[in-house]
């Protein structure tokens, strides 16, 4: 439970946690766009030697990355199966009986693959150097423009940094419910199919309970705090963008726009 990384903000004295959070976030939507695009594994190659590269800038370790990864491991072997039992075209790799595995469903396993691992490499560096206050003022930013149309922006920027911000207490919490029961003879490994889905239901609930207690704690102390978010608020910190933000955007419009040219020449 503790490889969880989304969500974990690494403190260092790096570019690109001096960068403007605003500028990261869109940064990252550019980015994510790039992803989408059908540029096969020539432009997803491109795309990771870029990740990488902003990964050493920002000072990150390639174990922090992985750890962000591992979770998406049980979707992949879905992922996997689902594509052996459907994908029926391309040459056979592999045959017996009435069982047969097909290229296509290998190769439409590593795209998916491919795709997700770049979508999780993107959005744990904008986390891990971002501090969630941070995030929060620059969603809350990019999305004031939308108040004359009655958005919420300040509610939903709060909204995000707070969930954010509690997926590693929650991993946390699902740790030490774990360590609990299983000092009570609770066996979340071993056993027949039936007594694992009984030993998660009895992981479930008290995790659900704490949670509410936890969101209800919050919420108390946001209302003795007199935080009221219709209010008008001042801010003890304000966002400036530097040259090194446009250089930044620049460069990851580049990226993009390369993405284009390998997608539709």
């Amino acid at each position: 439970m503790n490889n969880i990384a989304l969500g974990r903000y690494i403190p260092m004295n790096s570019v690109i946690h001096k960068l403007d959070p605003r500028y990261k976030i869109i940064a990252m939507f550019i980015l994510l766009v790039a992803v989408f695009l059908p540029t096969g594994f020539q432009g997803y190659g491109i795309l990771a030697v870029f990740v990488l590269g902003t990964l050493l800038l920002a000072k990150l370790k390639l174990n922090f990355i992985i750890k962000a990864m591992k979770p998406m491991m049980f979707m992949l072997v879905f992922l996997l199966v689902i594509n052996i039992l459907v994908l029926r075209t391309g040459y056979v790799l592999f045959s017996y009986g009435g069982f047969t595995i097909y290229s296509d469903a290998i190769f439409q396993t590593l795209y998916i693959t491919v795709r997700l691992a770049l979508m999780i490499m993107i959005t744990t560096v904008l986390t891990a150097t971002t501090k969630p206050l941070d995030l929060t003022l620059g969603i809350e930013d990019l999305l004031s423009p939308f108040k004359r149309f009655h958005v919420p922006a300040h509610e939903i920027a709060m909204m995000i940094s707070i969930a954010l911000r509690f997926i590693p207490t929650l991993i946390e919490e699902t740790d030490r419910i774990m360590k609990a029961q299983a000092s009570r003879g609770v066996d979340l490994k071993e056993g027949k199919f039936k007594e694992k889905i009984m030993a998660i239901l009895s992981l479930i609930v008290p995790l659900f309970v704490s949670s509410f207690q936890r969101a209800e704690d919050l919420a108390d102390a946001m209302e003795a705090r007199g935080y009221v978010p219709s209010q008008s608020r001042t801010r003890y910190k304000q966002l400036k963008r530097t040259w090194k933000d446009t250089v930044m955007i620049l460069i990851t419009l580049s990226v993009l726009g390369l993405m284009f040219f390998l997608a539709f020449r």
